[in-house]
């Protein structure tokens, strides 16, 4: 007589949801995090809006109120410290080229046709490691570091 559970293969387990505690331990693809970025860059650029056209408003109207938009990256505006007004700036410079470079991501493989995995994954690590660079290219640059 034979045993049927040695030659029956076991069932695979099933998933069908993330519970709240698993969210940390969930491996998310690279072009999963690309996506979730790309939506948050684009909310935050949003949400952000305001202080861009103030930004422009006071670059543009004249040179007294350029001379106190740039003093309000050193001194600060009210009780907001200059740093301050710098790392928001600087989190719209990330906002803006990652949600840029993802843009141009999705467009080259809708041109493309490039739907593969690998091609998928590898754009994705470009899109992440480009968005970082540039900013800390910029950061620098914003920070005075040259």
């Amino acid at each position: 007589m034979t045993d049927i559970t040695k030659d029956t293969p076991r069932p695979r387990a099933v998933y069908r949801n993330i519970h709240v505690t698993q969210i940390l331990a969930y491996r998310l693809p690279p072009a999963g995090i690309v996506s979730i970025l790309h939506r948050a860059s684009g909310m935050l650029m949003f949400l952000l809006l305001p202080f861009v056209v103030w930004m422009f408003d006071n670059s543009v109207s004249s040179e007294i109120s350029f001379d106190a938009f740039t003093n309000v990256f050193v001194a600060g505006c009210g009780f907001v410290p200059g740093w301050a007004v710098k790392l928001v700036a600087l989190g719209l410079i990330w906002a803006y080229l990652h949600h840029f470079i993802a843009g141009v991501r999705h467009l080259w493989m809708d041109a493309t046709h490039s739907v593969s995995k690998e091609q998928g994954r590898s754009s994705a690590v470009i899109t992440l490691v480009l968005g970082v660079v540039l900013t800390l290219a910029l950061g620098a640059k914003l920070f005075g570091l040259y």
